[in-house]
């Protein structure tokens, strides 16, 4: 057997020098002190700090989201209000439209029978005046008729007679 001279050469177990696996654990463990004391504050702050990152994007990114989704049910909304609104124009637009065509028609029909009317009224008076103006010619025609024949009927006398009468007649009514 070999003498103990130092850890290095203590017994060896499974093929590992049990010396090198001691002095390697302590080195692990004063290893661990120091990360634990001087690193793994700082890199777990930092890993802190990245989750609240993340958790305040992902916040935001929601809300941005149901700001997103409100918008577009607004803007569904609206455009839902404006197509009543566009519909309602184009009903009262059509309803003016027909009333308009209505009150047209009417105030045609009204006029036609206006115009009718002065139209039958006009040739009532012009067939009146027509049937006057013939009554005159008659009358006329008929006196001077009436004329030729007392004329050949009656001599000289008679008619001088007729004549005289007559001027009194009218002598008397003035």
């Amino acid at each position: 057997m070999q003498a103990f001279t130092g850890f290095s050469y203590i017994h060896a177990v499974g093929g590992f020098q049990v010396g090198d696996m001691l002095t390697q654990l302590f080195f692990f463990i004063v290893l661990l002190f120091l990360v634990g004391k001087f690193a793994w504050g700082p890199v777990m702050n930092m890993m802190q700090k990245r989750e609240e990152y993340v958790a305040n994007e992902i916040e935001s990114a929601e809300k941005s989201r149901a700001e997103a989704e409100k918008a577009a049910k607004e803007a569904t909304e609206q455009l839902k209000q404006t197509k009543q609104e566009a519909q309602k124009i184009i009903e009262d637009a059509k309803n003016a439209g027909v009333k308009q065509e209505r009150d047209i028609i009417e105030s045609a029909r009204l006029e036609a029978t206006r115009i009718k009317e002065a139209a039958q009224e006009e040739i009532q008076n012009e067939k009146e005046k027509a049937l006057q103006a013939l009554q005159d010619q008659v009358a006329s025609l008929s006196v001077l008729i009436a004329s030729k024949v007392i004329e050949k009927e009656l001599n000289e006398q008679d008619q001088e007679k007729l004549i005289n009468d007559y001027i009194k007649e009218v002598g008397e009514e003035r």
